[in-house]
């Protein structure tokens, strides 16, 4: 199954058992025995009061990876970002609007309960309905239809077509929960069921002993808690108080490899950190001011002193230069304090004060703020930077000011990024950034079944995002993790930290 090509009858199929999951293990641990047993705690970079268990709800690291532990969707990805089998046999279609399901059978949810098609029923069709308050809402409108045609068959139709479901399902969000679960607490079908759960603390997994996977997972235990300092995870790490910890900054991979008792693990992706420019609020919405911040950042330097070379060159579309639907031919912004100065001019913003807010919750972002501070002063305009603690950025600040910065998690296909994050009444549309010919070529991209043209509609839709949206994207970050040395199966996934936040099934500790 490829990024997009697909033949008239389009079908997912396959399964996860046996050696074929070996491939996401580390290519020196291909040949090693998982072992059985043992416990492991893992620290993440972000955690508040708002964590969830509710699927629907996650929506910043530390829930996808609890997510990950305790529930399971219906694909997931594999390492080269496709979407293979998981509750789902298989997936079929023939004309990419009608999707028929072939459901797993003989899975269990943690209470004992079968799984089955009326569940997946109700796992997709709650993300219609308001209460739910899904993250995913926008997307789930696509769903025209979900019904059980079958005890383990679901036939899902879309509003119109669209050859990415399989990778859609395989976000966190779409995870199945159990039928009439409306406030959903842990009950699912993952490889570890819920002992533990305090909302900015911890959660505690411990091993699910009927997991449809025979002899997965490995580990007894996880402990996910959430240490928002760098320096305080890399420290815990060193110390053994944690054995995998993400969001590792480059400045200290040397430090952790220098223990000979821990490794990193990098992986280009598609994360970005992003100045977020509200089209609704003043300044921001004023396309000059727009232009003159895009200006002001200066990307090599970005990529050479924040993330030490471990970056991409951005260029103010969510789209990396190594992704297939990728538009080389629009011009790269840099670093010009000319352009700068003479859109500030035409703002009527000279020496206007400006807040702009940061927080080390949003990766790098405290020290951008400093560099557009810096070249800003430099152009005529004061940036009044406040620095916020991570704890309760997400909700206080995050789209709540003016002028933030975000922090992009990757996604599997072009369309979920888009849709989410740029479409008119997407879920995250961080800027509240309206273009109606965007949304014409998104739907047009989604049924496109010539795959030179779909990728010429993305490229259009990029073109459209740099010069128009008020999202500054500087650069691509690697996703690096670091982790104690006994724990084996690793693998990069470049959607996301501890391979794509789905480690919990497939690694083990070595004594």
């Amino acid at each position: 199954m490829s990024g997009g090509g697909f033949s008239r009858r389009t079908a997912l199929a396959g399964g996860l058992a046996g050696a074929g999951l070996l491939a996401f293990g580390r290519a020196q641990d291909v040949l090693a025995v998982p072992r059985r047993g043992g416990s492991i705690r893992v620290a993440t970079q972000s955690s508040s009061t708002a964590d969830t268990l509710d699927p629907a709800k996650a929506s910043v690291s530390t829930d996808y990876v609890r997510i990950g532990m305790v529930y399971e969707g219906l694909t997931t990805p594999d390492a080269n970002l496709r979407p293979v089998p998981a509750l789902a046999e298989s997936l079929e279609s023939r004309d990419r609007q009608t999707w028929i399901v072939k459901l797993r059978r003989g899975v269990t949810f943690h209470d004992g309960g079968d799984f089955t098609a009326d569940d997946v029923v109700f796992s997709l069709l709650r993300h219609k309905d308001p209460a739910t308050a899904s993250k995913l809402a926008g997307i789930a409108a696509e769903f025209a239809s979900v019904r059980a045609s079958g005890r383990h068959e679901v036939t899902i139709r879309l509003a119109a077509p669209n050859a990415d479901l399989p990778a859609i399902l395989s976000q966190p969000q779409f995870a199945i929960v159990r039928k009439g679960d409306i406030h959903p607490r842990g009950n699912g079908t993952g490889p570890f069921r819920v002992r533990h759960f305090q909302p900015g603390v911890r959660t505690v997994g411990e091993r699910f002993a009927d997991y449809w996977m025979p002899g997965r997972p490995y580990l007894d235990r996880i402990e996910l808690i959430a240490i928002p300092d760098e320096v305080s995870r890399v420290n815990a790490l060193l110390a053994g108080d944690c054995q995998m910890i993400n969001a590792v900054n480059p400045r200290s991979i040397r430090r952790i490899e220098a223990s000979g008792s821990h490794r990193v693990m990098a992986t280009p992706s598609g994360l970005y950190t992003d100045l977020i420019m509200r089209a609704d609020a003043a300044p921001t919405g004023n396309p000059h001011f727009v232009e003159a911040i895009k200006h002001l950042i200066d990307r090599p330097l970005v990529k050479r002193a924040l993330f030490r070379g471990h970056a991409t060159i951005g260029n103010d579309q969510p789209i990396p230069p190594f992704h297939p639907y990728y538009n080389p031919n629009i011009p790269q912004t840099t670093l010009d304090l000319d352009r700068a100065r003479w859109h500030i001019a035409k703002a009527g913003l000279k020496g206007v004060r400006v807040p702009l807010y940061c927080s080390p919750a949003a990766e790098g972002s405290v020290d951008m703020a400093s560099i557009i501070q810096e070249f800003g002063a430099q152009a005529g305009l004061e940036l009044a930077v406040n620095r916020v603690p991570a704890d309760g950025y997400w909700s206080t600040h995050w789209m709540r000011h003016p002028m933030t910065f975000g922090n992009v998690n990757p996604r599997p296909t072009a369309d979920l990024l888009f849709s989410q994050f740029y479409k008119s009444n997407g879920d995250w549309n961080e800027t509240g950034w309206k273009n109606e010919r965007f949304d014409r070529l998104l739907a047009d991209a989604r049924s496109q079944p010539d795959e030179a043209l779909r990728k010429e509609i993305y490229g259009e839709m990029q073109r459209i995002v740099h010069d128009k949206a008020g999202t500054a994207i500087p650069v691509f970050i690697s996703l690096i993790d670091g982790y104690d040395k006994r724990i084996k199966g690793l693998h990069p996934i470049p959607l996301g930290a501890f391979m794509g936040y789905r480690f919990s099934q497939h690694v083990w500790l070595d004594a």
